[in-house]
């Protein structure tokens, strides 16, 4: 049995399948509405990080109003522009095709999914294999959660950091390519620049824990 027969839930796209990825995005909300209240509790506990990565109890502020009201104001900025897009632009993110009356015999020439879910499909299609592509879209979020165990450095900020600052933009432009490439047909070019860009995003969480003992010993001689 193949990981896309056992994630399938047998072999091919069926009810079994449908129930659990309804069942992923039920639970996934809740999953972070969790993760949220954990990373918030252990704010106000420990308070936020500062570039030097020091003791910074005396420097501290009441939550409220300082913080609250900013938090406020913030809040309602994007809940504005939400309710701007969905009642004079409702239309603006959405795709041509999902204007195209449904056929149930025709196959849509470029199905891809919403654009907050390109970077993984442009991963997931970069690569030929079936299950080396769900593999590949999987590492590509779950890769995300190695970031804090492969941080090496002795600076905890990147201000003084300007190797990885570099990476890190690089990371975001490769990001940002991946999504583009993932928005074009399957073909040539865009096929081999979205393996290329699918290449770099995973060297980035590779050569970041290399970066930070290099950067040690550099500190370290200065």
């Amino acid at each position: 049995v193949t990981l896309t027969t056992w994630l399938w839930g047998g072999f091919s796209i069926s009810d079994p399948t449908l129930t659990r990825f309804f069942a992923l995005h039920f639970i996934l909300p809740f999953t972070i509405i969790s993760m949220s209240s954990i990373h918030i509790l252990l704010l106000h506990n420990e308070g936020s990080s500062n570039p030097l990565g020091t003791n910074s109890d005396i420097d501290k502020i009441p939550f409220h109003p300082y913080h609250s009201y900013k938090d406020l104001l913030m809040l309602t900025t994007l809940i504005t522009i939400l309710f701007m897009i969905l009642s004079f632009y409702p239309d603006m993110m959405n795709d041509p095709e999902n204007f195209s009356k449904a056929n149930p015999l025709v196959t849509p020439q470029h199905i891809k999914p919403e654009w907050y879910f390109l970077f993984a499909y442009g991963i997931l299609r970069s690569i030929p294999n079936k299950l080396g592509g769900t593999l590949a879209l999987v590492m590509s979020v779950a890769i995300l959660l190695s970031s804090p165990f492969t941080h090496t450095s002795n600076t905890r900020s990147m201000m003084f950091r300007p190797l990885m600052q570099l990476t890190f933009w690089t990371f975001t432009t490769t990001f940002i390519i991946i999504t583009w490439a993932a928005t074009k047909p399957v073909e040539t070019p865009f096929t081999e620049i979205g393996q290329l860009a699918s290449i770099m995003y995973f060297m980035f969480f590779i050569s970041n824990p290399l970066l930070g003992l290099l950067e040690n010993k550099i500190s370290y001689y200065h």
